[in-house]
């Protein structure tokens, strides 16, 4: 073990913090400037979808292209973004030596974009309609414990511009239903106002899964995580998270999602397709990447080379 992997790896403070809270951060992980010449050049790859994972005509509905999804498997910057050390090594610290990246997203916001609602994920059924990931013992009805995500702030993010919004401590008890079923409505984008700010959730309201439908999430408890560009936080899905709404007239807003479980978990099971947003991705070039440790079960596809015919080897650093 080098110094600078115990450097990066949480500390048992960091640890009880985000026992607690459910997140931590924000964490530098790039300065501006590095961060600056990731994203410049990763925009530019970014366009040649010749080895993407998904394919555009079917996946494009509203204001969500999950054809953009897993885009780490085909971009190199992104798959080693994704293999960071200063990223991976805090993550095992959370949960174990053995840990599986299973999906990444963009998230962007653009001036006069609504911010998203108030969510918590946890089978992350609750648009596709079908557990996308289980953990040992864990069924449909059965509360787990979500996936880690490690948001990075490619642009600044700000309050001005849609950063993201948390209420500490929410993770330890499930307020929505990922059983139940939500409306999709392509109307529905950027048109709805809850509580005095523009929110929605990309075409469904999120509202509809709530166990008790008159509860309310506490948003006199929410927290702002403004964060320059470079900066990552670590939270569990399962922690109420929302972002604000992006009233900048001329700043953009991107975010990078990368999704991280142990091994034991089950990634889409009994799953060929992904059905959500009003878009449809096959998964047959679809597989997780061994972000850390080795895959010790065998229960998941597991990517050996990029879309690219890149060993994933080479992209540990």
């Amino acid at each position: 073990m080098t110094a600078d992997t115990e450097h990066w790896q949480l500390s048992e403070t960091e640890l009880e913090f985000f026992r607690e809270n459910g997140y931590i951060g924000p964490i530098t992980v790039y300065t501006p400037e590095e961060m600056d010449a990731l994203w410049r050049k990763a925009r530019r790859e970014v366009l040649d979808r010749s080895h993407a994972a998904y394919p555009v005509d079917e996946a494009m509905s509203g204001a969500t292209n999950i054809a953009n999804y897993d885009r780490h498997l085909d971009v190199d910057l992104l798959m080693q973004h994704v293999l960071n050390r200063r990223i991976t090594e805090r993550v095992a610290s959370i949960l174990g030596p053995n840990v599986l990246c299973w999906r990444t997203e963009f998230f962007p916001k653009y001036p006069g974009d609504e911010g998203t609602d108030w969510h918590q994920a946890d089978t992350f059924a609750n648009a596709s309609g079908k557990p996308q990931i289980m953990w040992p013992g864990e069924t449909e009805d059965k509360f787990g414990k979500g996936t880690i995500t490690v948001w990075t702030a490619f642009t600044d993010s700000t309050r001005e511009n849609g950063c993201l919004q948390i209420i500490p401590g929410t993770h330890h008890r499930m307020n929505y239903d990922e059983t139940k079923r939500m409306t999709y409505d392509t109307r529905k984008i950027n048109s709805e106002v809850k509580e005095g700010i523009p929110r929605g959730f990309f075409g469904y309201d999120y509202r509809q899964l709530q166990i008790d439908p008159d509860w309310k999430p506490a948003e006199e408890d929410a927290f702002s995580l403004v964060m320059e560009r470079g900066q990552c936080v670590i939270f569990w899905s399962t922690l109420m998270h929302a972002s604000l709404p992006n009233i900048s007239t001329k700043s953009h807003r991107m975010g990078f999602a990368t999704r991280y479980v142990p091994s034991s978990v089950r990634i889409y099971p009994d799953t060929d397709r992904v059905e959500e947003y009003g878009g449809s991705i096959p998964l047959d070039k679809w597989g997780a990447v061994v972000a850390h440790g080795e895959d010790d079960t065998g229960h998941n596809k597991i990517l050996k080379e990029s879309l690219r015919s890149t060993p994933i080897s080479q992209f540990r650093r």
